[in-house]
């Protein structure tokens, strides 16, 4: 096993230049990796577009492994992690701009940055919240109490990885990264080499300690910087301004790729309107250096100009030009194969499709403005899918016949309609004589052939990884390991709202309970009212409760996160509970979690 993994890694390092040429041969390691039935789940690809590969391949050059000097006292490191982390040298200390996603992948960086320098660590800068930023924060504290300069909702973003959708945005996000892919499935992540976060990671953040709304000019280390405001990929992005320098800071508001103004794990609605605006505000600078959070530093005071131009032209060319078809009665379908980039655009390297798409950001902006209905009637109250894919067999002639018309696009490769066919099939084969086993195969054929052909990394990985999932004993996820810090951390309010989305109402059935949660050493009262399907959460007690529960919030917060055997808890006298112990842990096995993120 190590031998065939050293193949590959040897492979990779000898061929940078020419990744296309030894395509087959990284090919062949992962199916000997496959075979050898240990390691990550493998797909087999297959060569179908040697273009996207050669664009993936070279599109992986940005992520080279090294830290660059920017100018005096500016530093970076790229290619230890999905994002890069920025080290400014003052007068008698260090400041670190983002902090990769693992304490592991941390300590590399601050391993590579104290050959540079010695100073102490004086203050991190958080651009904002995503766990590739943030999650490596506390291995730059070196024990130390620091300060965290922040925007004021960063740690509110921070705290949503314990919100009502974190299981199911875990499992995309997987799929997107390609969590479970290697060898020539995994070429890179779009704007990283990969994404750091695996099953043995530690993960921990530092609280921000000093924030603001808009902006705010601060000196640290006799380092001037001006820190602002400027919302796109997420609410809270600012950028780092040094003034005396020239050397800006942007954050995630622009990288070496199409920018994901919608990205396929799932995400809030993001303003593209206010990303361009951002971008204004960086381009009024005039800066000499930039030096972003993804892909590689960029130098010239004219190319940067020319870049964030193009770069929030391309953004405002998108919003508008679907809001132009939306408001002549388009569909997003519609409207998808309306909107292209201008030429002069779409050959620009900083909009090449390696992250974000045009054509998903298309959609995004329309629900954004109109939500889900398309406005045509057909899609107010569609057929349940079983309904519809009895029809569309009845049409084909019956199920076996529909089966029939998979395998035979299949022999002319059309994927995509194999894919929309075996939608059917699966559902089928449930309710009808349609063997599982044969459709899973078309399935799994059709979105190993698309996840080659594309050259957008996210969407080559999640193609690949569904192509995985056909397996029974696979699950997407990827299970995470904070540290305990990180857990203590964690706003009680957050914990308790993502109980409510987790009630199972086939188990709780008419079940009414009330139960009080008293936490003495933060002064904090919560309530749980489960009605008849619908637990009501409240931040204070309930008069008549059921069951009263008094612990530390700090073990309330271990148990939740698995660190701590609640049975156990109960056992050592840790807890105190004014009600039935049996009713309390029935009712908390109402509310568990999904098995796996």
């Amino acid at each position: 096993m190590t031998i065939l993994r050293s193949i590959a890694l040897l492979m990779r390092r000898l061929c940078q230049g020419h990744r296309v040429l030894v395509h087959r041969i990284l090919m062949f390691a992962s199916v000997l990796l496959a075979l050898s039935g240990c390691g990550k789940p493998t797909v087999e690809v297959v060569d179908v577009e040697v273009d996207q590969q050669r664009s993936l391949a070279e599109h992986t050059k940005e992520f080279r492994k090294e830290v660059i000097k920017v100018t005096d006292g500016v530093w970076v490191a790229v290619g230890y992690g999905l994002a890069n982390s920025i080290m400014l040298e003052g007068d008698d200390g260090l400041v670190i701009v983002d902090t990769m996603e693992t304490l592991e992948e941390a300590e590399a960086v601050k391993q590579a940055f104290r050959k540079i320098s010695k100073k102490p660590i004086k203050a991190v800068i958080y651009t904002h919240n995503h766990a590739d930023h943030v999650f490596g924060s506390s291995a730059f504290s070196e024990g130390n109490a620091i300060d965290v300069y922040a925007h004021d909702t960063t740690s509110f973003y921070i705290d949503r990885v314990v919100n009502v959708i974190r299981p199911i945005v875990s499992v995309r996000g997987a799929r997107m990264f390609g969590s479970h892919l290697e060898g020539a499935a995994l070429e890179n992540a779009g704007i990283g080499p990969h994404l750091g976060i695996g099953p043995d990671s530690r993960l921990d953040v530092l609280r921000p300690t000093k924030t603001f709304s808009q902006s705010l000019d601060v000196t640290v280390a006799g380092i001037h910087m001006v820190l602002e405001h400027a919302p796109g990929e997420t609410n809270d992005q600012i950028f780092v301004w040094l003034p005396e320098k020239k050397v800006l800071l942007p954050g995630d508001n622009i990288y070496k790729t199409f920018p994901n103004l919608y990205t396929i794990r799932g995400t809030l609605n993001r303003d593209v309107l206010a990303w361009a605006q951002s971008i204004d505000k960086m381009r009024q600078l005039k800066p000499e250096f930039l030096v972003p959070s993804h892909t590689r530093p960029l130098q010239g005071e004219a190319f940067i100009s020319d870049t964030l131009t193009d770069y929030r032209d391309g953004i405002q060319f998108v919003h508008d030009q679907t809001v132009y078809w939306m408001n002549r009665g388009l569909t997003p379908d519609e409207i998808v194969e309306k909107v292209k980039l201008p030429k002069h655009l779409s050959k620009s390297p900083f909009l090449q499709e390696f992250y974000g798409q045009v054509d998903w950001s298309v959609r995004s902006v329309f629900t954004g403005y109109l939500g889900w209905f398309d406005g045509n009637s057909t899609t107010l109250n569609p057929l349940a899918p079983l309904e519809k894919a009895q029809h569309i067999a009845e049409l084909a002639g019956g199920s076996e016949v529909l089966l029939q018309k998979a395998k035979m696009a299949v022999s002319q490769k059309q994927w995509q309609w194999v894919l929309e066919l075996t939608d059917h099939l699966l559902v089928l084969s449930q309710n009808a004589d349609v063997k599982q086993g044969v459709v899973k195969s078309l399935r799994k054929k059709s979105l190993i052939a698309l996840g080659e052909m594309q050259s957008n990394p996210n969407s080559r990985h999640y193609y690949l990884t569904q192509a995985l999932e056909l397996d029974e004993d696979f699950r997407a996820g990827v299970p995470v390991h904070p540290e305990k810090h990180m857990v203590h951390s964690l706003p009680l309010a957050g914990i308790f709202q993502s109980i409510a989305v987790n009630l199972n109402i086939e188990k709780a059935g008419d079940l009414r309970r009330v139960v009080n949660f008293t936490f003495p050493d933060v002064e904090q009262q919560y309530s749980l009212s489960l009605r008849s399907g619908v637990i009501e959460v409240q931040n204070y007690l309930q008069r008549e409760a059921d069951i009263t529960v008094t612990m530390q919030s700090s073990l309330w917060k271990e148990i939740v996160s698995e660190m701590r055997n609640p049975l156990a808890a109960f056992a050592s006298g840790e807890i105190n509970i004014e009600g039935d112990k049996m009713d309390l842990i029935a009712f908390l096995g109402l509310v568990k979690a999904p098995d796996r993120e």
